[in-house]
């Protein structure tokens, strides 16, 4: 207690007075800084205050930033479950196209038509690999080939004996003609002859009928004997029958005549036609028999060149045939290289069919119950490119899909309902198989 008191009664004394603090050095080295810095001190702490503020509203800031990426998160992976409960859409697609396989007709040793990758695009009826085979069969081709050239070694004798015969035949046909004139000559001469023994016999009977008539008149007043025109009587009778058969004689030498004058000699010591006539038929007959040979060796050896055309067309189809593309495309597998030796109907190459290209999708077992086939359908690819336009053209379910794709439906494993929507735009022709995006399908309601 004592101390305490005693402390506090010798403070007060001892301490210094304010103006003794400011004479020494110490007091006057503060009163300076004092007056130097007075405003220095009064900036620094405004600027201290508002830093103070600006920190105490920072971790507002953070706090609202976070809170708005959250909410964007939330609406966005929010938005994609409710578009696709709203929306008939798949779970996987994939742009996808029809593969042609191209096989080889016959086999061979495989050439190089021109350079062809993978992914080379080709148009339609483009040459891409030739097959040759050296060991192909040309027997056939070379029986046609000797068939024609003897055929044609045969065709000269053949003519030649035909102009022999046909100049024969002519020569012949003159001496037959020379033989009608002449006979036709003299039967005209012998009926000339029969009618002037006509003639002679028509005087004679009329001779013989006055001496009759003179005889029967004097024979009845006696001066006549009855044998006596008995025997004028019997003259007029023979020259009766004499002119009758003159008669009957230029009818058989008129009929002789006609039918000589028509190619035909009556006469009983000849046939119908003399020994030239029937010569010439005969080498008429031989000359037309020689004709029908040419005729039919010209046939045959133009049946065989045309036989040869066909059997060379054959030959080269079957020791050279050249691998085109039916579609426009591009190569999508090689499938051999050249050099290699290939065996009929084996698979040289894989062209992917652009014009014909399909997108494949996989659906769940809702969605796939909704659908059906013409639907229309729309593939948003997931690049941002233009949507395509399509219609659902297979609905195959959990079963196996086609195996002429370019990408298997199988690879597409999220769902096992699987739809493949055939493109209408010219966009999906640009051959990108393998573009991935979603198909969005045309909501209708089901009948109940």
């Amino acid at each position: 207690m004592v101390d305490r008191s005693s402390a506090a009664s010798v403070a007060p004394s001892s301490a210094p007075s304010p103006h003794d603090a400011r004479t020494d050095a110490k007091g006057l080295q503060d009163s300076l800084h004092e007056h130097l810095f007075t405003n220095d001190e009064s900036d620094h702490a405004s600027t201290t205050q508002s830093g103070q503020e600006s920190g105490r509203r920072w971790p507002y800031l953070r706090r609202g930033a976070k809170v708005a990426i959250g909410l964007a998160i939330v609406a966005v992976f929010g938005w994609l479950p409710l578009r696709a409960i709203w929306e008939n859409s798949s779970v996987e697609a994939v742009l996808n196209s029809r593969l042609v396989t191209l096989r080889t007709p016959i086999g061979g040793r495989v050439a190089a038509a021109q350079r062809a990758t993978d992914q080379a695009k080709l148009e339609a009826g483009t040459v891409v690999l030739r097959v040759f085979n050296s060991r192909g069969d040309r027997t056939r081709l070379d029986d046609l080939r000797r068939q024609k050239s003897r055929l044609e070694n045969e065709r000269p004798s053949l003519a030649a004996k035909l102009a022999s015969a046909q100049a024969a035949q002519k020569d012949l046909a003159r001496q037959a003609a020379l033989f009608r004139d002449g006979r036709v000559l003299q039967l005209e001469a012998r009926i000339a002859e029969i009618q002037t023994s006509i003639e002679a016999a028509a005087a004679r009977r009329d001779e013989a009928s006055a001496a009759v008539e003179r005889a029967s008149s004097l024979a009845k007043s006696g001066n006549v004997s009855t044998v006596e025109l008995a025997r004028l009587t019997r003259e007029l009778s023979v020259s009766q029958q004499t002119e009758l058969g003159a008669r009957k004689r230029l009818d058989a030498a008129k009929v002789e005549l006609a039918a000589a004058r028509n190619g035909s000699f009556l006469g009983d010591s000849y046939n119908d036609r003399p020994s030239s006539v029937q010569r010439e038929e005969e080498m008429r007959q031989r000359a037309g028999d020689l004709e029908a040979d040419l005729a039919r060796t010209d046939t045959e050896i133009a049946w065989l060149a045309n036989e040869i055309i066909v059997e060379e067309v054959r030959f080269a189809d079957l020791t050279e045939a050249n691998i085109t593309t039916p579609v426009a495309g591009r190569v999508w597998e090689m499938m051999t290289s050249p050099g290699e030796d290939v065996q009929a109907g084996q698979p040289l190459l894989k062209v992917l069919d652009c014009s014909g290209a399909v997108i494949t999708a996989n659906v769940t077992e809702n969605v796939y119950n909704r659908l059906q086939l013409g639907d229309h359908a729309t593939f948003e690819p997931n690049d941002g490119g233009e949507p395509i336009s399509g219609t659902v053209v297979n609905l195959t379910g959990a079963a196996g899909a086609p195996a002429n794709l370019a990408i298997n439906p199988d690879a597409l494993s999220k769902e096992p309902y699987r739809v493949t929507v055939a493109s209408r735009d010219a966009a999906a022709r640009a051959c990108t198989v393998g573009r991935t995006g979603r198909v969005v399908f045309a909501r209708h309601e089901t009948a109940p």
